[in-house]
């Protein structure tokens, strides 16, 4: 059995099976017309099968049903030769992730978009298969602000991590770099807040420039259809848009939005380097009002409980020579900078409750304190995660340590730009994300864990593949599979399973890092190829 993530338990495979053919159908019963859609439109088409419409009681069938007996997400496999496959799910998540693993069962050729062989037959072995998730939130942050990536190459995201069981798309669509996300009533954030005149070619120790335009961004009707995309996935997309740090695109755009009585705000341009920006929001009543509206448009195209406010990196010393934000902090009674922070961060806290959503936002906003039912994203090791489980909070673990992708795979300076602490793909499969020392009640406030993609260093589709795959599907089994302690975890198994992934991996497109070694890649000279210690890339 070579399926990733693992499963809970298995029973078989057995030598005889389950042949697919023309005539095989399809029986969805109510509540699981997404999985049927998808068996339809991708399965179907990759095997060249219709996979008409039958009756439930038909054999050479596959059948999709609800069963209240499992568990949400969790779901139940059974390939009989004699009648075929029925996948039950807890719900119509459940029933998605089992389908997932039928693909799996089919084998590599499952995962193209059209057969590529005519006269084969596809079938798999009698066998039942009990599985569910380990956590809630399994989730993949892309950075589309460093480089933009085209809605194609989001859905094609989306795809891969269905295809990998995860659940949760963490889009951090603004940054310094660039304002990604249309918004009517402040068109200047994408016609000048989404293109910067030149881009750092490597990471910030570097010389080199690409000395062109590079930007993009999505309009409103392109994220409803990546956000239903995603829905039709069982993926839940959640925005991210970062305040009051992180912001010079924004400020470039509306220069009112900034410090002015510090900095001529007017000349401010779209951050073409990376590393952090000191041009911060001023805290004003303007900008309150700005990002509400900002706020309104945003919860109008993104369903999701939580909304991401960033909250991260944010330099104080525009506010401590800012007089407006200095009369600021005295008319509102706090002590410093830190708190102004806090008081910023809350009032979209209290915003977002009040629509029925709620906050997340990076570690950072944990000083100060937080209003209830705001959630943390921990990026700065573990300790802020426990810190804020342990106060109630509920937490994403996502540190920097273990599960920033873009750091590089492979001591040396063999990777294209080898920046950040060494993860190889074993150091990502013993990633634990509930620490040892987090006890009961915190660690039912740990809703999951995520992997990060931060595409400073990541300049095209297959940059962002090299540095995701294969770390990604190991990543995507410790969030999803009930795993013993890292020290105990069969790595050798894992690897041996990944054979086969390869393969899927293959077949899908992506551009993978070779188990072997890294894919030969023609380096620029200059740094690019000198490892960066103590430079990791900006959330």
């Amino acid at each position: 059995m070579d399926l990733i993530p693992a499963p809970r338990a298995v029973e078989g495979p057995m030598r005889c099976g389950f042949l697919f053919d023309r005539d095989t159908t399809l029986w969805a019963a109510p509540g699981t017309d997404t999985t049927e859609r998808w068996l339809r439109s991708t399965l179907g088409a990759a095997l060249g099968l219709p996979l008409r419409p039958g009756p439930r009681d038909a054999s050479n069938s596959v059948q999709l049903q609800l069963d209240d007996a499992l568990e949400p997400e969790a779901y139940r496999l059974d390939a009989v030769a004699t009648w075929g496959v029925r996948i039950r799910g807890g719900d119509p998540a459940g029933v998605f992730w089992g389908a997932q693993t039928l693909r799996q069962l089919l084998g590599p050729e499952a995962f193209r978009r059209a057969p590529v062989r005519s006269g084969i037959t596809h079938g798999i072995a009698h066998q039942s298969i009990e599985d569910g998730p380990r956590f809630r939130w399994r989730g993949l942050l892309l950075d589309v602000s460093r480089h933009f990536m085209p809605k194609d190459g989001v859905l094609r995201y989306l795809d891969l991590m269905a295809a990998h069981k995860l659940n949760v798309f963490h889009f951090h669509l603004t940054d310094d770099q660039g304002w990604r996300i249309e918004i009517a009533r402040h068109p200047r954030l994408t016609e000048t807040g989404s293109w910067r005149t030149r881009t750092k070619f490597g990471h910030r120790a570097s010389p080199l420039w690409e000395e062109k335009p590079h930007g993009g961004y999505y309009t409103q009707d392109d994220i409803r259809e990546i956000v239903a995309y995603a829905a039709e996935r069982h993926i839940t997309v959640v925005p991210e848009i970062d305040v009051p740090g992180h912001s010079q695109a924004a400020i470039a755009a509306y220069p009112e939005l900034g410090n002015t009585d510090v900095i001529d705000t007017t000349a401010l341009s779209v951050l073409d380097d990376w590393g952090i920006s000191t041009n911060v929001l001023a805290p004003t009543d303007n900008t309150l009002r700005f990002y509400e509206g900002v706020f309104e448009e945003v919860l109008d195209l993104f369903p999701s409980e939580f909304i991401h406010v960033g909250g991260d990196e944010c330099p104080k010393d525009q506010w401590r020579r800012s007089p407006a934000a200095q009369a600021r902090i005295k008319e509102l009674g706090l002590a410093d900078e830190d708190e102004l922070q806090s008081w910023f961060i809350g009032h979209f806290a209290k915003w977002l409750s009040a629509r029925g959503r709620r906050l997340i936002g990076w570690d950072e906003i944990l000083e100060g304190g937080l209003p209830d039912g705001t959630a943390v994203s921990s990026w700065r090791g573990y300790q802020g995660g426990i810190a804020a489980a342990r106060a109630g909070h509920d937490v994403v673990m996502c540190p920097q340590q273990q599960v920033y992708l873009d750091y590089r795979q492979a001591a040396g300076d063999d990777e294209p730009v080898p920046i950040g602490y060494v993860r190889t793909l074993e150091d990502v499969y013993r990633f634990e994300p509930v620490p040892p020392e987090l006890h009961e009640p915190g660690i039912r406030h740990v809703l999951g864990t995520q992997a990060n993609l931060w595409t400073e260093v990541m300049e095209d589709h297959a940059r962002v593949d090299y540095q995701a795959f294969p770390r990604l599907a190991a990543f995507a089994e410790v969030a999803w599979s009930a795993l013993p302690a890292p020290a105990e975890r069969d790595f050798a198994d894992f690897e041996r399973r990944m054979a086969a992934h390869y393969g899927r991996l293959d077949a899908l497109g992506v551009a993978y890092r070779r188990p072997a070694g890294p894919r030969p890649w023609q380096r620029r000279p200059g740094v690019l190829g000198r490892p960066i210690e103590g430079l990791p890339p900006n959330t």
